[in-house]
């Protein structure tokens, strides 16, 4: 039967990637501005934190279950920031240029041995605001940080995040295969296979 579900996302990258890794799936995938939903204030000090808020707030304005995922760059030699702060690492107005460049400051003169970095992703699923069981998932997915962005596909600190299995940063991969790699498509993963086993369960509870 199919599931509609709303996307606690209004970041327009977010919604291109998930729109593909759900492809597949029998399950309507709406994104939470077609429902009128604004954007969460993200109080959590956490990724998994921050995506059970925006999960939430979503199924309470929309009636619907919601998905919701908190994800950035957390990079070694920083102590992990950018970390929850990864969209907003420039202050108020941050673009994906200004956090970039941002970034590259913030490791100006750091060697490349010591420029290690990983993308995370936490994925929350509620079937209600109040659902007191969510479904929680995260991923890793590891890199370093250029001194240069490299690659136009992407979007946020894609240009920048090299990683060594691939020979390439984020941002020059197909399409193709960052969706079956990167720390979002193993977080959606994890959650697929939990989804699964949820719809079992409701199935054989009848």
């Amino acid at each position: 039967m199919l599931k509609r579900i709303v996307l606690a996302s209004g970041n327009a990258g977010k919604l291109r990637e998930f729109s593909q890794l759900f492809n597949s799936w029998d399950i309507e995938v709406l994104p939470q501005s077609e429902l009128g939903v604004s954007d969460a204030e993200e109080t959590g000090l956490s990724f998994i934190e921050n995506a059970l808020i925006k999960a939430r707030h979503a199924s309470r304005i929309s009636g619907l279950p919601a998905l919701a995922d908190d994800s950035g760059l957390a990079v070694d030699a920083l102590g992990g920031a950018p970390g929850i702060y990864s969209a907003r690492y420039s202050g108020e107005g941050a673009t994906d240029a200004r956090n970039n460049s941002k970034l590259l400051e913030a490791l100006n003169g750091v060697e490349e041995a010591r420029r290690s970095a990983s993308f995370h992703c936490a994925l929350a699923f509620v079937r209600s605001f109040d659902d007191p069981v969510p479904l929680v998932c995260s991923a890793q997915w590891r890199g370093r940080i250029l001194d240069k962005p490299a690659g136009e596909q992407g979007f946020g600190y894609d240009p920048l995040f090299f990683v060594d299995s691939e020979g390439m940063t984020s941002a020059q991969m197909p399409r193709e295969l960052k969706n079956r790699i990167s720390h979002r498509a193993q977080a959606v993963a994890a959650f697929e296979s939990m989804w699964r086993e949820m719809m079992l369960g409701a199935h054989l509870a009848k």
